[in-house]
């Protein structure tokens, strides 16, 4: 078993391909570099987080029949998007975040709040926020979605793969039923191997427990590009 390996997060984060002008950040008000290329580098390599797309990115986009966004608001939407995603979520326990250098966002459901002990049920009471994620999807429509299932160190790591693997396929059967577009979604488990915090403390392995929704939002020039690739 895997104890107290941490999983950094802020390793050789990608360079975004092309930026343009500034445009105002809904989330702060701020000016900001405006994203034009999300998704455009490659970085599978990297894990499962930094730039990968669970099964590659040119089939899933040709299979999933989206029209895409264009290039010069793709930041702005992504930036929408996030701000929908916090209120939506606010007090629920969900953090939401940018991941792979802004291109694309991460939401991470607590196992605490999401699932009883050793359960792969979505908890009733856990259900209304989860649908206001699923009805967030289908306003963006736009983009590939990951789910990845995640367990702390304890148990044999037969038992954590299976048990990740299953939570994360709950929550996309889940997202599926709800109507956003099964054909946009994969799900896959890592069982106990991306800790974010200690295993050795309590507070350390239920961070560890988790299922992770990333959202990779994907421009017109990516849809047009995969169609005359694939």
């Amino acid at each position: 078993m895997q104890r107290s390996r941490l999983f950094v997060s802020s390793l050789a984060a990608l360079s975004l391909v092309t930026v343009t002008a500034c445009v105002t950040d809904p989330n702060t008000g701020e000016q900001k570099v405006s994203r034009t290329a999300i998704g455009g580098a490659g970085g599978a390599a990297l894990g499962y987080l930094l730039g990968g797309i669970i099964g590659g990115k040119t089939a899933r986009i040709v299979g999933a029949g989206i029209g895409g966004v264009a290039g010069g608001v793709v930041g702005y939407k992504m930036d929408q998007q996030i701000k929908e995603l916090k209120e939506q979520t606010a007090g629920s326990g969900i953090d939401v975040t940018e991941v792979d250098d802004g291109s694309a966002i991460l939401v991470n459901l607590p196992d605490g709040v999401t699932f009883a002990v050793d359960s792969t049920t979505i908890s009733p009471g856990f259900q209304s926020t989860l649908n206001q994620i699923s009805e967030n999807l289908k306003t963006y429509p736009d983009s590939l979605i990951d789910v990845y299932g995640h367990t702390d160190s304890t148990g044999s790591d037969t038992y954590n793969q299976d048990l990740s693997e299953r939570r994360a396929r709950s929550v996309a059967d889940y997202l599926s039923m709800r109507g956003v577009s099964s054909s946009r979604i994969r799900s896959q488990g890592f069982g106990e191997r991306y800790p974010v915090a200690s295993n050795d403390t309590a507070e350390g392995r239920a961070r560890n427990r988790r299922v992770e929704i990333k959202i990779t939002p994907i421009s017109k020039e990516e849809v047009d590009a995969a169609r005359r690739g694939y």
